[in-house]
């Protein structure tokens, strides 16, 4: 999963496409793009926090460019995948918030260690 540390504002940015592939099992870029296209269009008529918290920066691209892309949150990343209709959104979830082998829970780890040696 694609992700870059933002620090001026202290936290992670995560890849939309990274995280649709995920909870859809899919590894197809053109396949999880229409997805979140179709997700995104739906969301929007709902009026889903999800569409507004998302920005784009760059991160490198399957072609090897970096190219603009739709990233979430920490936040952001749990209402998407709770707006996914998917059996494994909630494995996501679970693996996302609490596995200490994720990028967040790296950062957490690392967070202690810093307080603690303060």
């Amino acid at each position: 999963m694609r992700a870059v540390w933002d620090n001026e504002s202290n936290r992670w940015w995560f890849s939309v496409l990274d995280i649709v592939g995920a909870i859809n099992e899919q590894d197809d870029y053109n396949r999880t793009r229409n997805y979140w296209k179709y997700l995104k269009t739906k969301l929007r008529k709902q009026g889903s926090e999800v569409v507004s918290v998302t920005n784009q920066l760059k991160l490198l691209a399957p072609d090897g460019k970096r190219r603009y892309t739709d990233v979430l949150d920490y936040n952001g990343v749990m209402l998407l995948a709770q707006n996914i209709p998917n059996t494994n959104a909630t494995r996501f979830i679970h693996w996302f918030a609490s596995d200490s082998e994720s990028i967040d829970g790296k950062s957490r780890e690392k967070a202690y260690a810093l307080w603690e040696s303060c």
